[in-house]
């Protein structure tokens, strides 16, 4: 008898085209020898820093490698929540913090704490890709809520409300990956606006929040009423090029948090003690250890600025935050699976589909501003010619 594998398991990412074989034949053509300028995946193009690397060693050398506490060491705990605090000015302890295998496990439970089995839950399109597969993770429908390149991707009340009825979550990302929007205080106002009016989670995934170039970053939890509905989602990856240290957290009201914990226990069993250990040492080397690894982005995306204004084919979302710029290139006459199939076999150079990110990216690529200025500047100067090349 052949047994069949679990409908969540083999639904997480159903169906078609999701753009990213343009990712997958780029990685094939550079492996093959092909000169291939990758702008796909939002890795950083340095490394974890030696003294970060440094206090891991140290902390696994002094026999910090046993299971570590589930919801997190209380270092680890405390210096999170004293930088959420000061950053947002709601109270907050370690009692409000559970440590996470990354960003990415901290969605996961997070939707798992507030969905039952068959809950809708909304997400702002264009979005991060694994968010609908997280959501069906769960058990509950992922419902998207479009935000348009005409609102500069500021996701709009009434867009939430027309979708809210019978939902249970919205799930939020400022700075923004792919858009690259910063979420104005109007836009979060609304947004909180609408999570009371219909009774919504509110789920906030912050992990671009020192990645901001206009403007500055406000947590939803910060706003009047909010952090008794709203779980916010942060790591490590991102603010400090850890990316393969797995180190996040969700930050919510105590009662979640002491629930998020069974679950931790029953699937996680929490993090690696030396980790924690450097995520302490990293964060309490403060903002500018943050700006050293933001600031390759916020260049680049001054060179981007500078190309883009040379020329009239392409333009881009307003790059307000993160390591991403939104290119329109609907001038051209291309959709953004052929525009990028083309940029990749006629000038070398791997950018995504606006459309991996859902149907608010059409007429659209993301741009990762992951390589070396020169190297970036070299290959943007090649995608806007060949933008300019196949404009009708």
């Amino acid at each position: 008898m052949t047994r069949t594998l679990s409908t969540r398991i083999t639904n997480l990412t159903p169906g078609g085209s999701d753009g990213w074989e343009v990712f997958y034949r780029a990685r094939q053509m550079a492996e093959s020898g092909a000169d291939v300028i990758e702008l796909t995946i939002g890795e950083h193009d340095i490394r974890t820093a030696p003294d970060i690397l440094a206090a891991m060693d140290d902390a696994a050398r002094a026999g910090h490698t046993g299971y570590a506490a589930v919801p997190g060491t209380q270092a680890l705990r405390d210096t999170v929540a004293a930088r959420i605090a000061a950053r947002t000015g709601a109270p907050t302890t370690r009692d409000n913090i559970l440590v996470t295998p990354g960003g990415q496990a901290a969605l996961y439970a997070a939707h798992h704490a507030v969905c039952d089995e068959g809950d809708q839950a909304l997400f702002i399109d264009p979005y991060y890709t694994t968010y609908p597969g997280t959501i069906r993770g769960v058990g509950a429908q992922p419902v998207p809520v479009l935000s348009r390149p005409e609102h500069a991707f500021q996701p709009q009340r009434a867009d939430i409300e027309a979708a809210a009825d019978g939902a249970t979550s919205l799930l939020v990302n400022t700075p923004n990956n792919p858009t690259g929007a910063v979420y104005s205080r109007a836009t979060l106002e609304g947004i909180a606006a609408a999570c009371d009016a219909h009774d919504l989670w509110l789920i906030s995934d912050e992990v671009y929040d020192t990645q901001v170039w206009d403007g500055a970053h406000l947590s939803p939890r910060a706003l009047p009423g909010m952090a008794e509905r709203t779980l916010v989602v942060g790591s490590m990856s991102k603010s400090h090029a850890m990316t393969g240290s797995r180190v996040g957290w969700v930050c919510g009201p105590e009662v979640v948090i002491d629930h998020m914990l069974n679950l931790a226990t029953h699937t996680t069993y929490g993090v690696p003690g030396y980790i924690q250990d450097a995520a302490v040492f990293a964060l309490n080397q403060g903002k500018d250890a943050e700006e050293r690894v933001a600031a390759p982005f916020r260049r680049r995306r001054t060179i981007a600025h500078d190309l883009l204004a040379r020329q009239e084919v392409v333009r881009a979302a307003p790059a307000q935050g993160a390591m991403y710029v939104m290119l329109d290139i609907r001038a051209t006459g291309l959709g953004g699976v052929d525009f990028a199939n083309r940029l990749l076999d006629e000038a070398g150079i791997a950018v995504m589909p606006g459309d991996s990110f859902g149907a608010g990216g059409a007429g659209h690529v993301r741009v990762a501003m992951t390589v070396a200025d020169t190297a970036f500047e070299a290959a943007m100067t090649r995608l806007l010619d060949f933008a300019a090349s196949v404009r009708p």
